[in-house]
């Protein structure tokens, strides 16, 4: 029995660093996104995004190794809607090289 419980703790272990990357993903991507994008998208604005996602990455810190907590599930959601809907919106608002979208 003890190997289950450590194949099991080992998975709970691995998915929690997973969705915590992915909780830095939506972060990084929302910083490095311009201010303008989110209203031309129709989004809320880029300070809520990071506020909401920054929420989302230190929560994620800290329930890493519990990620089937009900903050960590409410922190995966933000994230989750994140790169959802308001990701494949504003990317079409971006600008590449220096040019106008």
């Amino acid at each position: 029995m003890p190997a289950i419980y450590e194949a099991q703790s080992l998975l709970q272990t691995v998915i929690g660093v997973g969705i915590f990357a992915m909780m830095l993903w939506a972060l990084v991507d929302c910083a490095r996104t311009r201010a303008d994008a989110f209203p031309a998208a129709g989004k809320r604005t880029k300070n809520f995004w990071l506020l909401l996602t920054g929420a989302a990455s230190v929560v994620g810190f800290i329930f890493m190794f519990d990620p089937f907590n009900i903050f960590m599930v409410a922190a995966v959601v933000a994230a989750a809607v994140y790169h959802a809907d308001v990701k494949p919106a504003v990317r079409s608002m971006r600008g590449r090289g220096g040019q106008a979208p």
